[in-house]
């Protein structure tokens, strides 16, 4: 294997329960709990990572690292992201013709993103 590819990710939440909860019902996504490290794990079939980017802030004033999660609909999802506790950041917006990204905060405030691809 060439590359170095992302293999990983983690979230330090104030709540790992709440937050999985919060996962789980948004995005169908079961996770299993490691006694001996503690850890709420993805299955490696749900944790697939297709790529990555940097880029130089503009908007934002911190640095910070986003997790895109691909999703059928993105203005629904974001729906569904506020009902279930959790803040839209950016509202859904078509970045080029035919993908739609959504930023979102989950219930301990750690920003995420919704990508929509063209159908």
């Amino acid at each position: 294997m060439s590359g170095n590819p992302i293999v990983y990710w983690e979230l330090a939440s104030s709540n790992a329960e709440k937050s999985v909860e919060f996962f789980k019902k948004a995005f169908g996504w079961d996770f299993e709990y490691g006694k001996a490290t503690t850890i709420y794990e993805l299955p490696k079939e749900i944790n697939q990572l297709h790529g990555g980017g940097i880029f130089t802030l503009k908007m934002a004033k911190l640095p910070f690292l986003t997790i895109y999660i691909e999703v059928d609909d993105v203005k629904k999802k974001a729906k569904e992201i506020e009902d279930l506790g959790g803040l839209i950041v950016i509202q859904p917006i078509e970045i080029n013709p035919g993908i739609h990204i959504c930023l979102f905060n989950e219930p301990s405030g750690v920003t995420f993103a919704m990508l929509q691809k063209r159908k």
